[in-house]
């Protein structure tokens, strides 16, 4: 598949980080939260093997922030998602479907509980803001909504923590995952997360005082030599044989949670009030209509820019491939689909047009590993 350029412009921003990676050999783009998110530094592979062994710092401030603060926030963040938020703490993350009125998702970000009276939404790639606005005026919340300066570098891989310790000191390794907290760098505070968009350990680091951040992101690679240091992003590879889903590729507002396997994250019997609540029950009571799943295809190449139709043995459609790539670790290609009820049990054998030829996989669980 050829490749074009992105064409920059105000509307699409550049990050503070833009400039650094550019001259360390960031070589695709993409576009999340109308930002430029770096999609790839020379070859994915290449990378998901470094990632896993290593230590790869990823300019993911795309990952926008909701800031919601006032006499009303913790009201209007519950009505959004369906988990459970009324024993919420602060200094926790919590990964928070959000849902309309008809339990479609909306987004899957993480909710930082900095306050009782300050939540940050951090999103994946759709407008909430927008949303969570309208939600306030129709219900005369008492809150003030906005996009805060906080632009997020990941320090992801398993030497991630002995480079964070050389920077921060011991305390931050003693951070729980999905905890957070402020660190010190030169005098600048900054809230770091232990958390990011792998399953291969690391943090997320919120930078609002970017001459600061800006520093610390230089520092992490001098430091980082000893580490294997090197920039990176969010790797297909390893984030689809990990299990971890991107909105609007694998689900979107069509989706509702119990489809996408987020059932733990789904309170019915909490005495809590959100969109879709009552949606919600009537599903949980009839039961899905179709599943989040995994595939596998016994083929080495694949690229897919859109949803590939998914067939049983006679022909017909049964579900959409929604993303995939070749997996160096099982040595074929695997991805994550859509499939109707009852075809998504495991083992069900599955037909997709791949490369201009008929391909046979099958169901699996997910993740992958």
């Amino acid at each position: 598949m050829k490749n074009f350029s992105i064409a920059k412009s105000r509307r699409l921003r550049a990050t503070p980080y833009t400039s650094r990676i550019e001259k360390q050999g960031v070589t695709a783009y993409t576009v999340y939260n109308h930002m430029l998110l770096p999609a790839a530094f020379g070859s994915l592979e290449e990378s998901y093997h470094h990632l896993k062994k290593n230590v790869q710092i990823w300019d993911v401030a795309g990952e926008r922030q909701v800031e919601i603060s006032g006499k009303d926030s913790s009201k209007l963040v519950q009505l959004m998602t369906c988990r459970d938020l009324s024993k919420s703490k602060d200094g926790r993350c919590y990964y928070c479907p959000i849902l309309d009125d008809e339990a479609g998702i909306i987004n899957d970000p993480i909710v930082l509980r900095i306050n009782e009276n300050k939540w940050w939404i951090s999103i994946a790639d759709s407008d909430v803001i927008l949303f969570a606005k309208g939600l306030a005026i129709g219900n005369k919340f008492e809150v003030k909504i906005l996009e805060p300066n906080v632009d997020i570098m990941a320090v992801q891989g398993p030497k991630s923590f002995g480079l964070m310790e050389k920077v921060f000191g011991k305390k931050i390794t003693e951070l729980k995952f999905f905890d957070f907290d402020y660190f010190d760098f030169e005098g600048a505070k900054h809230l770091i997360a232990k958390s990011g968009w792998s399953k291969q350990g690391g943090y997320e680091i919120y930078v609002e005082n970017i001459e600061s951040g800006l520093k610390l992101y230089d520092r992490l690679f001098e430091i980082g030599k000893e580490f294997y240091i090197r920039p990176g992003c969010p790797n297909l590879i390893e984030r689809i044989e990990s299990g971890l889903l991107s909105y609007g590729n694998d689900m979107d507002n069509g989706d509702n949670p119990f489809e996408c396997g987020f059932d733990k994250f789904i309170n019915l019997d909490a005495d809590i009030n959100f969109l879709g609540k009552e949606k919600l029950k009537k599903i949980k009571a009839e039961g899905i209509k179709k599943k989040l799943v995994g595939v596998k295809f016994d083929i080495k190449e694949i690229s897919l820019s859109k949803s590939i139709d998914l067939k049983d043995e006679s022909s017909n459609i049964i579900g959409e491939l929604r993303s995939a790539c070749y997996s160096p670790h099982f040595g074929k290609v695997i991805g994550i689909a859509m499939i109707k009820k009852p075809y998504c049990e495991v083992s069900q054998i599955v037909k997709a047009e791949i490369n201009n030829n008929i391909c046979t996989g099958n169901v699996c669980d997910l993740p992958f590993i």
